[in-house]
């Protein structure tokens, strides 16, 4: 059993209007094709069939304002509900208080103690390495989990090397920073990170720009991030056997999926479920349907044998 997790930062599930949900007006085949040519929708938030599952989490916790990433990645990346534990919705970047809940229990660290293998496939350019050395304390959930499991970060080589995959997905912004590559179709991306589970268990890659998006309230750059992200999915679903693996695709709080406003929303995010065992899974996720049930489901899909079908 292998398990591809592809995080979306700022996505949730949005209104049923194409005015502001740019998930309604941007070009998904891929994303459609799970079900049925449909997408979801606060009217319609989850959705099933043959292939694939869809369950709506709660991101707000049970804590009042809006949900921000540093506490939600920490609710989701190790199931504990850090809004309610430090009283409010905090971040970018971790709340101080979390780091040490981070460290022990973050779901890289749950994995290894498994005896599983992990892999994040994020790369990460010099002039990231160069401010980490000055300011350790800057570092996203995702980034602090690698830290603290001393798992090293991939860089440009690894990029090079096809054992990496670019935030941006096709390489695009790398150029811009003085290196020599060339971009590579959102499609290959998707292929690449499915080829690295075929060595890893358990295989983690983060798009922050549908948080972007959503920040800008700008409709055009929303609908391309999608679309972007689309491309990189239909080259995972062309590629991952749906017998031995489990796509899973979820985000921390809602964003991009309201283009009205240009904050975080308190939508309900995503977990969309592909391939072995995903209604199972479903069923996990439903009985606490918030972002901490997450990090507990992986790990038992991943520990331990399930044996209902689907």
């Amino acid at each position: 059993m292998k398990v591809l997790m592809l995080f979306l930062d700022g996505v949730g599930i949005g209104p049923d209007d194409p005015g502001v949900n740019p998930f309604l007006r941007a070009r998904l085949p891929a994303l459609r094709s799970l079900f049925d040519g449909d997408v979801p929708t606060l009217t319609r938030p989850q959705l099933s069939n043959g292939t694939a599952s869809l369950v709506p989490l709660d991101a707000t916790l049970g804590v009042e304002g809006l949900p921000q990433s540093g506490t939600g990645q920490t609710a989701l990346f190790t199931g504990v509900n850090a809004s309610q534990l430090i009283g409010k919705h905090f971040g970018p970047y971790p709340y101080s208080s979390l780091r040490p809940i981070i460290q022990e229990k973050n779901l890289l660290r749950l994995l290894m103690n498994d005896g599983l293998s992990v892999y994040f496939a994020n790369a990460y350019p010099q002039k990231f390495f160069d401010y980490f050395r000055e300011r350790k304390t800057r570092l996203t959930v995702t980034t602090m989990s690698c830290h603290y499991v001393e798992f090293p970060l991939r860089r440009f080589e690894d990029l090079q090397s096809g054992r990496a995959v670019s935030a941006d997905i096709t390489n695009a912004g790398w150029p811009r920073m003085g290196y020599a590559i060339e971009p590579i179709p959102p499609e290959e991306a998707g292929r690449r990170l499915v080829r690295l589970t075929h060595e890893f268990d358990f295989v983690l890659f983060e798009y922050w720009r549908t948080d972007k998006a959503g920040h800008s309230a700008d409709m055009a750059e929303a609908i391309e991030a999608l679309e972007l992200f689309d491309g990189m999915l239909r080259g995972v679903l062309e590629s991952l056997h749906a017998d031995d693996a489990l796509l899973l695709i979820t985000s921390d709080h809602g964003n991009i999926e309201d283009m009205s406003v240009k904050i975080h929303t308190r939508n309900p995010v995503p977990a969309i479920l592909y391939g072995r065992h995903h209604r199972a899974v479903a069923e996990a996720l439903t009985r606490v349907p918030n972002l901490t049930s997450v990090t507990p489901t992986l790990r038992h899909v991943l520990s331990e044998p399930i044996t209902a079908s689907g």
